[in-house]
């Protein structure tokens, strides 16, 4: 327990943190134990390493990998794939969400067609995708969309639904039609929905992004973790999974950054 105590005070100047530094300083404290117990147990033989991999090996491939250019030609196709995707699904879900305020009709007509498809596994439309968009980068943005299309239509749609009913009944009284209604009153008050919706759909983008190299792809993280589990290489595996995870974080944090700046 001592420790991460000694480590905080190690800081330039010996002072504490703040809440923020200090929690990423305990942060890395806990990656750092985690992967040299990881390190100890291979190298103990506790773990096997052609079933577990090995952290110091990890290290040397994504060293050897970031050297000739591929970690980063696989990267940025699975980010231009899952922003894309994430834009399309995103933009398109939350607008189709809004507009069915306006017609209570067909939301209901519609609702059990979405509810439909919301229930099909996409990744049950592949050789659909794979057929309608080829094999490239556009299968791959197809299916990032249409998971990120859905998600955010029921979410926005459910937005509408929660904003003050009686804002409604006020503007009503006032004589507000209902496109007036829908522009002052519920579009605002969805939004929230709107910015958590996109938090949301950008792990739906890159499962998309991912699936869509796994089946019709020649570059991406997730064509680099098919074909490095398939030739039974851990090591390379795991460089994939944890720049996935990086990939992740770094996305995350800047629609963390644009949801800070349009909080309502």
């Amino acid at each position: 327990m001592g420790a991460a105590p000694a480590a905080i005070e190690a800081l330039p100047g010996g002072r504490q943190p703040s809440g923020p530094r200090r929690i990423l300083v305990y942060q890395t404290l806990l990656v750092v134990a985690l992967f040299a117990f990881w390190e100890v147990l291979v190298l103990t033989k506790v773990l096997p390493v052609y079933l577990y991999g090995q952290p110091s090996g990890i290290l040397a491939k994504f060293q050897a990998q970031l050297a000739d250019g591929e970690l980063l030609s696989h990267i940025g196709a699975t980010a231009f794939a899952s922003i894309v995707g994430f834009l399309v699904g995103t933009t398109l879900g939350s607008v189709t969400g809004l507009l069915l305020w306006l017609s209570k009709t067909a939301a209901l007509v519609l609702r059990p067609v979405i509810v439909a498809i919301n229930g099909v596994p996409k990744i049950a439309l592949a050789p659909l995708i794979v057929v309608w968009f080829g094999v490239g980068l556009g299968a791959k943005v197809a299916i990032a969309a249409s998971l990120t299309f859905i998600v955010a239509l029921i979410s926005v749609y459910q937005g509408t639904q929660e904003v003050d009913e009686d804002l409604v009944k006020l503007m009503r009284s006032l004589g507000a039609k209902p496109l007036t209604i829908w522009r002052k009153v519920i579009v605002p008050g969805a939004a929230p929905w709107i910015l958590s919706t996109m938090r949301l759909n950008i792990g739906f983008a890159m499962i998309g992004a991912v699936v869509g190299e796994y089946i019709s792809s020649k570059v991406g993280l997730g064509y680099m973790i098919y074909n490095a589990g398939a030739l039974y290489d851990l090591n390379g595996v795991f460089v994939g999974i944890f720049c996935l995870m990086a990939l992740a974080l770094v996305l995350d944090a800047v629609l963390g950054k644009v949801e800070a700046r349009f909080k309502w």
